[in-house]
């Protein structure tokens, strides 16, 4: 199993970035090729108190790494990467893993 993992920092307007993520880019993202799973997790807080670094997290899991190099590939896939960069660009970071 492969992930692409999103971790997007607070926004400025979380209202602003909640209506979009979940209306616009969700649902996007939810028709690419291959995703299996899609899982989204809004930060509550931090162990050490205070507001946690990030405000939410996405886990996109696919059977292989293959199959999420062709997912991102497809027209879906690229349509939910343009979105991305449209509305959160300077929030997100991604980073690609495989389960241990």
């Amino acid at each position: 199993m492969a992930k692409l993992i999103a971790l997007y920092k607070q926004p400025e307007n979380k209202e602003a970035f909640d209506n979009h993520y979940f209306n616009v880019h969700s649902p996007l993202t939810a028709k690419i090729p291959g995703l299996r799973e899609m899982k989204v997790t809004k930060m509550t807080g931090s162990p050490m108190g205070g507001e946690a670094k990030y405000y939410l997290t996405c886990e996109m899991t696919y059977d292989s790494l293959e199959a999420l190099q062709e997912g991102l590939k497809s027209p879906e896939g690229r349509a939910s990467g343009k979105d991305l960069m449209g509305f959160a660009g300077n929030l997100v970071t991604l980073m690609i893993g495989e389960e241990a």
